[in-house]
């Protein structure tokens, strides 16, 4: 079962950015890499080019980089911190539940 999916409020636990939250936008399975809303920002070096209606882009363009899933914990949404996760079968299917021992809710 997946520790971190698409859409999941995390929290990052290292690096230059600890502390921070977001939102997860996206997951790299094979690389091991989340896209978090709002962390590890980069400046990348655009150069100018002509585009189709004839304006010209370029500058310094501020966009978010993956961060390694190892760097970051999911937050439950019932007791509002970060935990590690566990699972549990409910219905016939897997659900996560917070290991924390005064939660245990499932997300």
């Amino acid at each position: 079962m997946e520790r971190v999916k698409k859409n999941d409020t995390v929290r990052v636990i290292s690096g230059k950015d600890a502390g921070k939250e977001g939102r997860v936008v996206q997951v790299y399975r094979s690389r091991e890499r989340v896209m978090v809303e709002g962390v590890n920002r980069i400046t990348k070096h655009q150069r100018q080019r002509a585009t189709r209606t004839g304006a010209r882009e370029g500058g310094l363009i501020h966009e978010e980089a993956p961060i390694h899933l190892s760097n970051v914990m999911p937050i439950c949404p019932k007791c509002g911190r970060p935990t590690r996760t566990g699972s549990r079968v409910v219905e016939g299917k897997r659900a996560r539940v917070c290991k924390r021992p005064d939660c245990g809710s499932e997300f």
